[in-house]
């Protein structure tokens, strides 16, 4: 055999039929972006406090700040809650203290069920009032909206 045989069989001396291409192909990057974002928008709803209330509606206008305030809910039957576990009024503020590291300027809101005694709501804000937390806001649902509308206590 001559040597052009044996460039045939081994591969060598043949011209690259394809070249490679040098194009990022950003598809699945987008559809993994999009399915991403599909699923956080399905899954943020479900990340708001857990204790469900039937708050009552008021027209106040909504309070901003810029830390996140501590969530202390009163539910129908006048359970106790601090953020969604459930707690006893004694208990309330040596939790509280423990929480905020004793920093009285945490902004603390208050959620009662349309159902629940006003005298209970009015207890559970005054214990956390003697405490020394001068930051405390009752939550309502406001016009058409849920749960997103408090008033300052001025107390």
């Amino acid at each position: 055999m001559d040597a052009n045989h044996y460039k045939a069989f081994t591969g060598k001396g043949r011209r690259r039929r394809h070249t490679q291409m040098s194009e990022i192909n950003v598809t699945p990057f987008v559809d993994v972006m999009l399915v991403l974002l599909i699923v956080f928008m399905v899954t943020a709803p479900l990340l708001t406090v857990g204790v469900p209330l039937e708050l009552p509606s008021s027209k106040a206008a909504t309070v901003q700040g810029n830390d996140e305030p501590l969530v202390i809910s009163v539910d129908g039957e006048g359970r106790l809650y601090l953020e969604d576990v459930e707690i006893e009024l004694v208990n309330l503020v040596p939790k509280l203290r423990a929480v905020t590291g004793a920093k009285q300027d945490q902004r603390i809101f208050v959620r009662g069920d349309t159902n629940v005694s006003y005298g209970r709501v009015l207890s559970v804000m005054g214990e956390i009032h003697n405490a020394g937390f001068k930051r405390v806001a009752m939550i309502s649902a406001g016009p058409g909206k849920a749960a997103s509308g408090a008033q300052q206590d001025n107390n």
